[in-house]
């Protein structure tokens, strides 16, 4: 029980100290560079600025080689990379089709799209999304999930880090402070009411949706070794597409299926969280399966 305390709020701690870190260092770049950003957005971009730079000498104080991380050889690496974009291009897709079937994403008739227009739209969001793969799975499925396995069993594990990757996402204030009313601690008033957005009950649904998504990132993680390249690329390759969706189709607010998505990003919600939890329990039977027969 102690060491289920320990990890669970050992991240958090981390978490609020960094985001402390930010909302002084964002105060500081305002008032020597003028009001050229909101604060908010400000704080939150450097907070996960921090928290990727702190990979490194957590890292190192935690005593995890980067194997321990999930990395393996850069040729098997990359190739993992590229295995792991298909594979998320191949299970996202299927939702994304069902979506637009059932009206629940229109056509945007309103843009005119040329080859080049298609061709650099799709280009700078696969580059978008490889960095956000990158990061994110650096963060969560390699520092945080190497610290966790070691502390805890895998399932608890799995779940913490997953109950961290979703909430981040949610880590966001909606206040804009005027420029001439900052002052030191109004990065800490948008830090409290950015960690009280966790206390919203109107984002459990789409909580859950990127909860279930972590786990599945966090089993392919546990259940690979040194497969933080196939995460990196499955992450990488749900992002794109949904970013490539958003360009090209409309959430319609007016479909009766409207529930299946989440507000955060229109695709993301109930029916991911139902496809990857059916294609989860379909991977543990049919693998538990072939290692019994083995």
């Amino acid at each position: 029980m102690r060491l289920f305390v320990m990890a669970l709020w050992a991240p958090l701690g981390v978490l609020v100290l960094l985001a402390a870190l930010a909302s002084v260092l964002s105060f500081g770049f305002l008032q020597l560079a003028g009001d050229v950003l909101p604060l908010a957005k400000l704080v939150s971009k450097v907070t996960l600025g921090l928290l990727l730079i702190s990979v490194f000498p957590f890292r190192k104080i935690l005593k995890l080689s980067w194997q321990d991380i999930g990395f393996s050889r850069p040729k098997p690496f990359f190739l993992q990379i590229g295995l792991g974009l298909l594979l998320g291009l191949l299970t996202l897709s299927p939702v994304l089709v069902v979506l637009y079937t059932l009206d629940v994403h229109i056509w945007d008739q309103s843009r005119t799209w040329t080859w080049a227009k298609i061709l650099q739209k799709t280009g700078i969001g696969l580059c978008l999304a490889m960095l956000i793969g990158i990061g994110e799975e650096l963060l969560f499925r390699g520092l945080l999930l190497g610290y966790l396995r070691r502390q805890l069993p895998l399932i608890l594990a799995i779940g913490i880090s997953a109950f961290f990757y979703a909430a981040l996402h949610f880590l966001k204030s909606k206040t804009l402070i005027p420029f001439d009313q900052q002052n030191l601690g109004s990065g800490f008033e948008l830090m409290a009411e950015a960690f009280a957005n966790w206390l919203n009950p109107e984002i459990v649904t789409d909580f859950s949706g990127l909860f279930v998504v972590g786990v599945f990132l966090a089993l392919l993680r546990s259940r690979l070794p040194n497969s933080l390249g196939f995460c990196i690329g499955c992450h990488s390759g749900w992002v794109w597409l949904i970013k490539v969706s958003k360009d090209f189709c409309n959430v319609n607010p007016h479909s009766e299926y409207l529930y299946l998505v989440s507000s955060y990003d229109g695709v993301v919600g109930p029916l991911v969280s139902v496809w990857l939890t059916a294609a989860m329990l379909c991977w543990l039977m049919v693998s538990n399966n072939l290692q019994n027969t083995a």
